[in-house]
């Protein structure tokens, strides 16, 4: 029986002459935190709108354990849409608790749930309160609850942390990690890309509706440009203008960054360097995750130009 994690099977949807997705592919695994990462429009919502059934595809599928998603399947995903869909004159406890009911919990398991998730997302004190009441970020914690209070088998989270301090990120990053150590499959977009490293076991970078790298940091890293940082305090100005497959990126004090074009001889590089006297470092710098997607997005507009 293959294990419980979902999987978006070559997505497509069209809005007339706009191509929304184009046969999007990836996967979550059960306790995986996946980011899915793109530029605004890429088609992050529109994917995550199909899996939940809010859209219908015009091509692919949707599974879960291996199993297209079904009605009863979506009962037992949390949702968390960029666009927050909490009732604003409905208190917050009684609002979870309807919510819980909806998805198919008894009462009293209900008003249980409601209540260890409002008091896990620090929010138990403003559990009489209407939501419209409440400032930006509880409103956000509360719809975490919201997500979490039937205690879903799948966790899809649109921009969680927009809007969020510092403090709330770090709890909601906590409760993230406790699901996914549960077994969950979760998956949630954001703009936080530094988060996202740091977070996620996987990452997929979206672009024009198709899904153009994905892999662990460290994969996607090593696919990346080669960067050197080379620290010679008496090399001059222009050591290394000339250097086959070489390019200077910049200089810093006696530090230099150069990027080396596939195949190019970091070890010529390391010589030239020598040959100006001390060496005091000689690394490769590994691109972060802001880079690489600025690569990908960068390639596609140098393409379509």
């Amino acid at each position: 029986m293959p294990e419980p994690g979902l999987e978006i099977d070559g997505i497509s949807k069209r809005y007339g002459a706009v191509v929304a997705l184009e046969k999007m592919t990836f996967d979550v695994r059960p306790g995986e935190l996946f980011g899915f990462v793109g530029s605004n429009g890429a088609g992050k919502t529109t994917t995550m709108r199909i899996a939940l059934g809010v859209l219908s595809a015009d091509a692919g599928q949707v599974r879960y354990a291996g199993e297209p998603i079904t009605h009863e399947t979506r009962r037992q995903i949390g949702y968390m849409p960029e666009e927050r869909g909490l009732y604003p004159k409905m208190k917050v406890g009684e609002q979870l608790t309807y919510l819980a009911r909806l998805h198919g919990m008894p009462a009293a398991a209900a008003k249980a749930s409601s209540e260890r998730w409002t008091e896990r997302l620090g929010v138990a004190a403003r559990r009489d309160d209407e939501v419209q009441k409440l400032s930006l970020g509880n409103q956000q914690r509360v719809q975490l609850a919201a997500a979490l209070v039937h205690e879903p088998r799948i966790l899809v989270l649109d921009e969680p942390f927009s809007g969020l301090d510092p403090v709330a990120v770090d709890v909601m990053s906590d409760v993230l990690k406790e699901k996914a150590a549960e077994g969950v499959p979760v998956v949630f977009s954001s703009h936080q890309l530094d988060l996202v490293e740091r977070l996620c076991d996987r990452i997929g970078i979206v672009r024009s509706g198709r899904m153009e790298a994905s892999g662990t940091v460290a994969e996607l890293r090593a696919g990346g440009t080669t960067r050197l940082l080379v620290d010679a305090p008496e090399a001059p100005e222009n050591w290394a203008a000339g250097l086959s497959g070489v390019t200077v990126i910049g200089r810093r004090g006696a530090v230099t960054e150069l990027e080396l074009a596939d195949g190019a001889d970091d070890q010529a590089v390391l010589r030239a360097a020598l040959a100006t006297g001390p060496v005091r470092e000689f690394a490769r710098k590994l691109p972060s995750l802001t880079e690489l997607f600025r690569s990908v997005v960068s390639e596609h507009q140098e393409a379509a130009a």
